[in-house]
């Protein structure tokens, strides 16, 4: 079973980088019978071996001036003859129509030339394969719910506004009485400026008044917090369309809110985890604590780390990038109502944490040197074997272990060097242009963490992670003490986004949405990846184990993810728009911190280290399953890890890349369909270690007496 997975993966893999190299040659093809009035030249870009940088300019002649240019790239606008930012290796098309209704359809491919252009333009229809299935919508697909996003008005904001301006700005008159229908053009109000004098404000569409502000009272104060602080604090009056309108993408597609079916399949196991363990992630939470600390670490139990290293492990796999500049990305996407889902999201997750690492701990093998194997492959194929599904757990074992190898490699590795590069080169310019060898000297550092095996890399995991978390804690816990008369607005911003968004948020599901998706890839509950690292503590009772798991998803996204939120939101910065990602959270720390943003450019190395480390471990676990538990195996497998450590931060793989992050994802559907079958059994395993607590019968170090 296991060649057979391998072999079709491989070969499909074949099979698209050979298609990607067949017609590289640029289209200029007639896509319909297109009115003989325009003619269209075109000019194909290809400025340099860097991955998505081609272009496609045309020039069209013939029919009746202006001419609009329907694109399938849709971040090119409607009115542009120019597509930028293009993946090379790839088919775009263009709809051409003039004033007159006359349309032609043309194709174009920029021919992908370098190595990583033709990996790049390989993988793309994969990563699109792979996002149709992760992203599925399955409410939209059966017809309950319509995921394109209307407008059923528009604020109308101070001209000229942006966050971080320093000025005031008061509504001197109303032209237009509250309530009336005002055409587009019309002047609607006039606004004193501190600093610009009066201005008249026009109306940009047509539609019916409402007035948010009255005569004489302040719209926006930038020395008022409150302010700063408040969601759409610089709208002053609401215009009501007279029929909704669909917000549109550049190109003219509708905009849409999908409810991902990947996100449905991770929340929807959380929710049914925690009422089948109790309420867990709860009842638990205090227990969980006490074995952290180390209070029922037995020296003779099975295993080589203790659970707080275990913890440590696990930990540093999911702290990182996702809190940094994924939490950005929820709160520009969802706005700060996005961080009630996110807290919210991270709570369930902390059930499927506790069963995950349970049957992780249960299914173990210990082998005669004391090396050991564990993880979702073992309770796949093992438990179902006891519940005599032996076919369906080989091949669920089978399926995440390629996965878990693939993730390794990718998601867990190139994409956490390539993105630490980025960052620290963007701050230490001296480091640009020297991938290799930041990648060559990190390769070095991961090496000789990974060849001491599980018991080095928790030893450096309970150095690292509780340092690097210490950083990025307290430098939150600054900005936001500094900050600290904004925490009325502040959460009233959060409460308020979440229960009564604006449409231009998708709405109370986009927002939900949002921030479930982002908590769900942050803290990996549900993945199975944790389970590997859980299963080498040293336990005699496998629920102990899954006590001090639930603790990751709660550091992870209810402590950091919020953290990062409440920075955004306590200094302002969840306002700004056109940038997001790490860049977004670099700025809100810097408008406090000025040089925090060179600390936090270590921290994410860190963050990116410490992930890279943990993941070998996971990755190793997986490949030894496959390619059997040697020692030679083992060494392969570093070694090729330690290579792909280089790769990713000398090269940008693009789509390669996002394949690779993909497939940690998709490690949750073997995963959860293995828990589900098995959640019964460790419902009962969880009685079991109840009774033996409360009589005492579990093992507890003893306070020494001076």
């Amino acid at each position: 079973m296991r060649k057979y997975l391998l072999s079709a993966l491989f070969l499909c893999t074949a099979i698209v980088a050979i298609q990607a190299q067949v017609n590289v040659r640029a289209q200029d093809n007639t896509g319909d019978r297109d009115s003989q009035a325009l003619k269209v030249k075109s000019e194909i870009i290809n400025p340099s071996d860097l991955i998505n940088d081609g272009g496609i300019r045309l020039e069209v002649t013939g029919g009746v001036e202006p001419y609009t240019y329907k694109w399938s790239n849709q971040e090119t606008s409607l009115t542009s003859n120019k597509a930028s930012k293009l993946t090379e290796g790839i088919d775009y098309t263009v709809i051409i129509t003039d004033a007159g209704q006359n349309t032609v359809t043309k194709s174009y491919r920029i021919p992908a030339e370098s190595i990583t252009e033709n990996f790049n333009g390989a993988f793309t229809p994969i990563v699109d394969n792979m996002g149709a299935i992760l992203f599925w919508d399955p409410f939209t697909a059966i017809g309950v719910y319509d995921p394109i996003v209307y407008a059923d008005e528009k604020n109308v904001s101070i001209p000229g506004w942006e966050n971080g301006i320093e000025d005031k700005f008061i509504l001197k008159s109303w032209n237009i009485a509250e309530g009336s229908h005002v055409a587009k053009g019309d002047v609607i109000a006039v606004i004193s400026s501190e600093k610009r004098g009066d201005i008249e404000v026009k109306s940009t569409t047509s539609g019916e008044l409402k007035h948010l502000v009255k005569d004489g009272e302040s719209i926006f104060d930038y020395t008022n917090t409150e302010d700063l602080i408040e969601t759409g604090a610089h709208y002053f009056a609401r215009l009501q369309y007279d029929e909704p309108v669909i917000l549109t993408h550049p190109n003219g597609d509708p905009q849409s809110h999908n409810i991902p079916f990947i996100v449905v399949w991770l929340v929807v196991g959380a929710a049914f985890f925690t009422v089948r363990m109790g309420f867990i992630n709860f009842r638990g939470f205090r227990h969980a604590l006490d074995l952290a600390k180390g209070k029922y670490d037995d020296p003779d139990a099975p295993g080589s780390i203790t659970h707080f290293q275990a913890l440590s492990t696990a930990v540093s796999a999911t702290v990182g990038l996702g809190n940094i500049a994924g939490v950005a990305v929820a709160i520009s996407l969802g706005g700060a109502g996005a961080t009630f889902w996110m807290v919210l999201a991270g709570f369930l997750g902390m059930s499927s944490k506790f069963v995950e690492c349970t049957l992780g701990v249960k299914y173990r093998f210990i082998s005669k040197e004391g090396k050991i194997f564990g993880g979702p492959m073992n309770y796949l194929r093992y438990g179902l074997e006891k519940r005599d599904l032996a076919g369906l757990g080989k091949f669920l074992a089978g399926f995440f272990a390629v996965l878990g190898v693939g993730a390794s490699f990718g998601g867990g590795n190139m994409f956490q060097a390539n993105q630490s590069f980025e960052i620290l080169s963007g701050q230490f310019p001296a480091l640009v242009g020297n991938g290799f060898w930041f990648g060559l000297i990190v390769s070095v550092l991961v090496g000789v963490v990974i060849i001491g095996g599980i018991s080095s890399i928790a030893k450096v995991t309970g150095k690292v992670v509780p340092f690097m978390a210490a950083v990025y804690v307290l430098g939150a816990l600054v900005v936001i003490g500094i900050n600290i008369e904004n925490i009325g607005p502040a959460f009233t911003a959060i409460f308020e986004g979440a229960f009564n968004p604006t449409a231009l948020k998708g709405g109370v599901i986009g927002v939900l949405i949002v921030g479930f998706q982002r908590a769900a890839f942050s803290n990996e509950a549900g993945v199975g990846s944790a389970a590997i690292a859980h299963s080498a503590a040293k336990t005699n009772h496998p629920p102990s184990e899954g006590f001090v798991a639930l603790l990751e998803p709660f550091i992870d996204t209810v402590v950091v993810c919020t953290l990062t939120a409440l920075v955004l939101i306590f200094t302002g910065m969840h306002e700004v728009e056109g940038i997001g990602g790490v860049q977004l959270t670099s700025e809100a720390f810097a408008s406090v911190i000025s040089w925090f943003p060179y600390v936090l450019s270590v921290a994410v190395f860190l963050f990116a280290f410490s992930t890279m480390i943990s993941w070998s471990y996971y990755g190793m676990r997986a490949w030894t399953y496959l390619f059997g538990r040697s020692n030679k195996s083992e060494f392969i497998y570093k070694m090729l890890f330690l290579v792909f450590v280089v790769v990713g931060a000398s090269i940008s793989l693009g789509a390669v890349l996002v394949f690779s992050d993909m497939m940690i994802l998709a490690m949750s559907f073997p995963n959860i369909i293995g828990m589900y079958i098995l959640s019964g059994e460790v419902r009962e395993d969880l009685r079991e270690y109840f009774k033996k607590l409360k009589a005492g019968e579990l093992f507890k170090k003893q306070k020494i007496v001076s």
